[in-house]
């Protein structure tokens, strides 16, 4: 068991609240989600849990964590001290050997794993792959997982699902993946920045995440509802009092000296009436208040961007496909053209993110386009020193900076966020930076490089929607199942023999 009590966080910086006297019980059985817009403060909530101090540097923090339990954590990023360690370094510690099948299941291979190759030059997903297989060594009482399918391959995933929602252990976890916290969660516990970032809300619902969304909506209907009604019974009692009162108070006042019993009836009259708008004001006080809820991102391309349907955007060919001197696949085409949206899958390590990248160079030098491109590194064109306004308007003239910053206002950026530094920001709000430098720069070629792995499952549904109704072409790697089934029109699977096409009804996906 894993109790939290009375658990409040405060950022120091931008003097915010995440968790205000915050208190939760994890039990064995129990698989609870954490969600919320990016930003919220999820990642550094799983952090307090595991280890005060990974978070006391930029927050202040009281509250009891109470387990005699051991816990095993999964950071969102790999620790980059681990990066020059080879594969039997990272696992000499462990008694791998007795964990032969969870190796197997998660496509690990004992020789991979006892090998001199160096963490560094894994991929995402089988960084991800060898943190799991190690955490399932130590043999943990409790899991705390911060983005566990980040960069994870489809069957990885489906792995991963399986073994949430069997495992007796008690889960925790942070997740963009809908699909996985549909399949999985039993406990939704909902981080909310509320009334303009000013004030934090945090709920506990002990049902799926299908139910939990369902359920919220059709309460936030009812009490919005039943809080209008209570404001329009209100005005209209509140006219008729008006009426009375200003009849009561005419007659008063031309009430004659030479009828004193009316002028005391009067004046009774009116006693009554200024007591009846007294007893509807303390009414009012008990009004319901309308459902404060985080209002969605505002995320949609111009849309003018067309691209005609016989335009060749890509026509690519490729022997072999490398990385040094090894060989990730050969014999590889790819032909796309107009406003084609295609997805990319393939297993960890088999050379998806080498193959964008390819790509992108090929594309980012056509002027007859305008290609943008967003990697899976945000590093790789992010500027973490720059403001997300600096990186946005380059030209800095006033019109630019204007725009910029009303987009980012759609996207729930605040006045802090806007002019701090890139490289305080999460990976969620890092991700939507990118997303509105695409828009604002009226791309019309998209390069994306698992485009809504940092999004939240709120947030996600937005940008989905927005990239399937992009009038422009989309070339993408993606393990995102929601993502590929709604946005792309064609999925290709990269083997080791080339790429080929994968029927979207697949049970694959």
């Amino acid at each position: 068991m894993l109790q939290l009590k009375n658990i409040t966080i405060y950022l120091k910086e931008d003097g915010r609240y995440i968790t205000d006297n915050f208190s939760f019980t994890l039990n064995r059985g129990d698989k609870a989600v954490i969600i919320g817009e990016e930003g919220n403060g999820k990642s550094t909530l799983l952090k307090f849990i595991y280890q005060r101090n990974l978070v006391e540097t930029y927050c202040s923090c009281s509250g009891d964590i109470v387990t005699k339990a051991k816990i095993a954590y999964l950071p969102q990023v790999m620790d980059e001290s681990c990066g020059g360690l080879s594969l039997a370094e990272y696992f000499e510690d462990t008694e791998y050997y007795m964990h032969t099948d969870s190796l197997k299941k998660l496509g690990l291979s004992i020789e991979f794993i006892l090998s001199d190759q160096k963490l560094s030059t894994l991929s995402g997903g089988e960084k991800v792959k060898i943190q799991l297989a190690h955490l399932l060594m130590e043999e943990p009482d409790i899991l705390l997982l911060d983005e566990p399918t980040n960069d994870l391959d489809i069957p990885t995933l489906q792995w991963l699902e399986t073994f949430i929602a069997e495992s007796r252990l008690p889960v925790l976890y942070i997740s963009h993946d809908e699909t996985l916290i549909e399949n999985t969660a039993n406990i939704i516990v909902h981080m909310e920045q509320i009334i303009r970032k000013t004030k934090c809300r945090i709920s506990v619902s002990y049902c799926s995440y299908r139910e939990y969304l369902s359920h919220r909506q059709s309460s936030f209907a009812h009490q919005e509802q039943v809080a209008r009604k209570q404001r329009e019974d209100y005005d209209r009692q509140m006219e008729k009092w008006r009426k009375i009162y200003n009849r009561v108070d005419h007659e008063q006042e031309t009430i004659t000296r030479q009828n004193p019993h009316g002028g005391r009836l009067l004046k009774k009259k009116m006693s009554s009436v200024i007591s009846t708008g007294k007893r509807f004001e303390r009414e009012k006080e008990n009004f319901l208040d309308f459902p404060q809820e985080e209002e969605a991102i505002l995320a949609r391309f111009d849309e003018t961007i067309h691209l005609p349907s016989g335009k060749t955007i890509l026509d690519f060919s490729c022997d072999k496909l490398c990385v040094g001197e090894r060989i990730l696949s050969q014999n590889l085409h790819l032909y796309i053209s107009g406003n084609e949206h295609i997805g990319i899958i393939g297993r960890n390590g088999a050379g998806k993110s080498t193959l964008l990248s390819f790509l992108w160079k090929e594309l980012k030098e056509r002027q007859d386009i305008n290609a943008a491109f967003m990697p899976q590194n945000y590093a790789e064109v992010l500027d973490f020193n720059k403001t997300p306004v600096q990186y946005l308007a380059e030209s800095h003239t006033k019109e630019e900076v204007t725009k910029a910053r009303t987009y980012m206002g759609g996207m729930k950026f605040t006045y802090e966020e806007m002019n701090g530094k890139i490289g305080s920001l999460s990976g969620g709000q890092r991700a939507k930076i990118l997303f509105l430098d695409m828009v604002l720069r009226g791309a019309d070629v998209l390069v994306l490089d698992e485009p809504t792995r940092n999004f939240s499952p709120l947030s996600s549904p937005v940008v989905r929607v927005a990239l399937c109704n992009f009038g422009g072409a989309i070339i993408s790697v993606s393990h995102d199942r929601k993502y590929l089934s709604e946005v792309c029109d064609k999925i290709y699977e990269l083997r080791e023999n080339g790429l080929f096409s994968v029927n979207k009804d697949s049970e694959y996906l």
